[in-house]
């Protein structure tokens, strides 16, 4: 068993071509570029048990050498996956169940017959690998740099496979978001946590895939910085799980809910007061702010215009093909793995940081609410949408922490405000306005909001 730590990256032909002459590859390149041909078949139960267990199992055919291998559930955030491999030689390829026992087989599938495991797809690809090595501080680096291109194909269904993949074989998983975002810097470089395997699955069963990445664990005593954190990380997850399946599908949900996912990266980096400095946070901010002003208004506007809907797909592989999306998502998987915003903060900062969240989080909720003025927008309703980023980030801590701050109604206040924030990003029209007035009252009225206004 070996432990695999790895970022997958998805690329054009265009691009997987500049990456054998980059120059930072051919400098730190000691091995050269090996070419193979690598036929995998993966195996499933007609039911997809092992899909369902977050398991891949494989047979794979590289020149002369048949080798199976089993890949175990692991942990994938923001496109950095690690999770546990085991891998047979065998003499002929032939499935050997006998294997599949013991402390590599999970608990879960233990009376799965394996006699049902058959082939479900494969994927076929031309590997080109070399090792990258190189001194980081007086650590040394290791890394497998591949080139992918290939197909997966299902039945009758296929698709390209065209990634560059890098996997640790020495030193700091921070070393591959190092690398990863120098080369990002000038070449368009997709984050996809999404396996050759999950494709497969997903060719051979449009619904397989999942976009839900699980909900971050919160409690009451977790120190901001923690929550913050494992908040910032579901929504980065998120943003490129849903990227990558409008990408494939083009569906307009996806782009609506990727759109609220930068919405709320970008309140959640305003919010931090001290325990995040502005400074800290400035690239990040300025790089979504770039990415809100195209998007937004576009997904506004074709909510209630066909031709934009059908136009968006394409702009939006426009999008990827620009070093931007890629290069954003990088730089804050890098921000959060070093936990950048804690560096130079002052003893207020680091205080706040510490604080527990069931204590922090209402004093949050409670300044943004006094600072709100809702009552003045009740008489004001055409300067509503002055108030958006407020809005905005009292949405995000409720969207994802409201369970750890013991305040009555705070699930329906989050929906109160919900409405509200939808009425104040629509044109102003007399019937708008008397809409926003209203739901500016409700919000008032909440019983979760009297509670925060006293606080």
């Amino acid at each position: 068993m070996q432990k695999e730590t790895e970022i997958k990256l998805r690329v054009s032909r265009e691009t997987l071509a500049a990456l054998r002459e980059h120059p930072l590859l051919k400098k730190r390149n000691k091995s050269g570029w090996e070419r193979r041909e690598l036929m995998n078949q993966y195996f499933d139960t007609p039911e997809r048990d092992l899909a369902r267990a977050k398991v891949a199992l494989r047979l794979r055919k590289d020149g002369d050498d048949i080798i199976q291998t089993l890949k175990t559930r692991g942990q994938s955030v923001a496109g950095l996956s690690e999770r546990n491999e085991y891998n047979w030689e065998l003499p002929k390829a032939k499935l050997d169940v006998k294997k599949l026992d013991g402390e590599c087989w999970p608990e879960e599938l233990a009376e799965l017959d394996k006699k049902t495991l058959k082939p479900i797809f494969t994927t076929d690809f031309v590997r080109e690998r070399a090792e990258i090595a190189w001194g980081r501080g007086k650590a040394k680096v290791v890394i497998e740099a591949a080139l992918d291109l290939g197909h997966v194909v299902a039945g009758k269904q296929k698709e390209e496979i065209c990634e560059l993949e890098l996997e640790l074989r020495e030193g700091e998983p921070a070393a591959l978001l190092e690398l990863a975002a120098e080369l990002a810097a000038t070449l368009a470089l997709m984050p996809c946590d999404i396996s050759k395997a999950e494709r497969g699955y997903r060719l051979y069963d449009a619904s397989s895939y999942s976009l839900s990445l699980p909900a971050p664990q919160l409690h009451a005593e977790m120190p901001l910085d923690d929550a913050f954190a494992a908040i910032m990380w579901h929504l980065l997850g998120s943003s490129q799980r849903l990227a990558e399946q409008y990408r494939f599908n083009g569906h307009w949900r996806l782009l609506q809910d990727w759109v609220e996912n930068l919405g709320e990266l970008r309140a959640l980096l305003g919010s931090l007061g001290q325990a995040a400095p502005r400074q800290s946070t400035s690239e990040l901010r300025s790089a979504l702010d770039a990415l809100l002003e195209d998007w937004r208004p576009l997904v506004q506007a074709g909510d209630d215009d066909e031709d934009i809907r059908k136009a968006a797909p394409e702009q939006f592989a426009d999008e990827l093909a620009d070093v931007r999306w890629g290069l954003f998502s990088l730089n804050t998987s890098r921000w959060l793995l070093n936990r950048t915003w804690t560096a130079d903060r002052n003893v207020r900062g680091n205080r706040q940081g510490a604080a527990q969240i069931t204590n922090w989080l209402p004093r949050l909720l409670a300044d943004d609410a006094v600072a709100l003025q809702l009552q003045r927008y009740q008489q004001q309703p055409e300067d509503l949408a002055e108030q958006l980023p407020r809005i905005e980030r009292i949405q995000a801590w409720l969207h994802h922490a409201r369970q750890v701050v013991d305040i009555p109604e705070l699930d329906r206040l989050y929906g109160e405000l919900n409405k509200l924030a939808l009425l104040a990003n629509q044109p102003i029209t007399d019937e708008s306005l008397d809409a926003r007035m209203h739901q500016a009252i409700a919000v008032y009225q909440n019983r979760a909001w009297k509670t925060l206004l006293r606080l």
